[in-house]
């Protein structure tokens, strides 16, 4: 089942994307997310990001944290970069542990961006982003998100924007201690490789069909081609796009082919 496309405008998206997502008559799209055609909601929501600005420095809870404030789910994300702007840069969490107390502070002056550890970035790297992990997207980039799919976003600054703060539940839920260099994967690792191996969901970055771990085929699979084609029966989705595969459906790949998987759960 080929997902349907959802403009989102954003007051840091851009004028200009590229053409596989048709015209923005001179809207400022941010994002472009992936649904069900049917209008039933999936677990994992796909998207394509383009930042012009900064996005607020922002930060989403567990599971367990958003059950308790009557959300169905928490939001654990993760970004792979397609392009980058030279000097584009990534906040990932802090470079100093600070209190509750010291992180209202510095979020209400404004300070928090200079204790954020801002990381240049380049194109094929890969981030998960934890729950609880105090984050930002910098301007000049455009990337694949794979989340969970629930819309919950806590802003602790938004430099100085006309848009609701969230201090109160941001701050409950952060994370102050620095970003685990674990969960990066570099855009020199192999092309076939497992990036994100759960607990929520999985990713997996594919050139051919044998490159995708067996076990994955028992899943319900989200695929959005990178470079390349995809095709699962009559079907075919190519960059811009993203397909759902229900389990055990085989997929071919054509030459040149480059994909991420998600899949619920781990592998």
């Amino acid at each position: 089942m080929k997902l349907k496309q959802h403009h989102v405008e954003k007051p840091w998206g851009r004028e200009s994307i590229p053409q596989a997502f048709g015209p923005t008559n001179g809207k400022r799209i941010g994002e472009i997310w992936f649904e069900n055609p049917t209008g039933s909601d999936l677990p994992l929501l796909m998207k394509y990001i383009f930042t012009n600005e900064r996005l607020s420095i922002q930060v989403h809870p567990s599971d367990q944290q958003a059950r308790e404030r009557g959300l169905p789910r928490g939001k654990s994300e993760c970004w792979y970069i397609l392009d980058a702007e030279p000097n584009a840069r990534l906040g990932l969490g802090l470079t100093d542990e600070l209190s509750a107390d010291e992180l209202r502070q510095v979020a209400i002056d404004g300070r928090i961006e200079h204790f954020m550890d801002w990381r240049k970035v380049a194109p094929g790297e890969f981030y998960f982003i934890p729950p609880g992990t105090i984050h930002a997207i910098g301007a000049g980039i455009t990337l694949l998100e794979f989340q969970q799919n629930v819309d919950v976003t806590y802003r602790l600054f938004d430099y100085g924007r006309p848009r609701a703060l969230h201090l109160d539940d941001g701050i409950a839920v952060s994370k102050t201690d620095p970003y685990p260099e674990g969960l990066v994967r570099r855009a020199d690792a192999p092309t076939d490789a497992i990036l994100l191996d759960g607990p929520e969901f999985s990713v997996v970055r594919a050139s051919r069909p044998d490159g995708i771990p067996a076990s994955i085929d028992a899943s319900r699979r989200w695929v959005m081609p990178v470079t390349g084609q995809v095709a699962v029966g009559d079907e075919l989705a190519g960059p811009g796009e993203c397909i759902v595969i229900e389990p055990a459906v085989a997929m071919e790949f054509a030459n040149g082919t480059i994909a991420l998987i998600g899949s619920e759960g781990a592998l």
